[in-house]
């Protein structure tokens, strides 16, 4: 199976799992620049701001879902790996 699979193929899931990190990432960076005022005592940023960190959840479960596809899609083929052997 090693030889028929190219290595640079992407499998179901990759892209949500690579915009999930990337969401991710983003909200992470806007959590850190919204809780920083608030650790060196200057004006807080506008309440829209704290929404902006909750990319970090948005983006955990797209990767999540992208786990979980690329999981089905691996078991869709092995299933049907053991029934072509029969």
């Amino acid at each position: 199976m090693r030889d028929k699979t190219r290595m640079n193929s992407a499998a179901p899931g990759d892209r949500l799992i690579r915009a999930g990190a990337i969401v991710f990432f983003a909200g992470a960076v806007a959590t850190l620049v919204t809780v920083a005022p608030l650790l060196l005592g200057t004006t807080p940023f506008p309440t829209y701001m704290f929404g902006l960190s909750m990319l970090m959840a948005v983006g955990f479960v797209l990767a999540g879902a992208g786990v979980l596809r690329s999981a089905a899609a691996g078991r869709r083929q092995a299933r049907a790996a053991a029934q072509a052997s029969r």
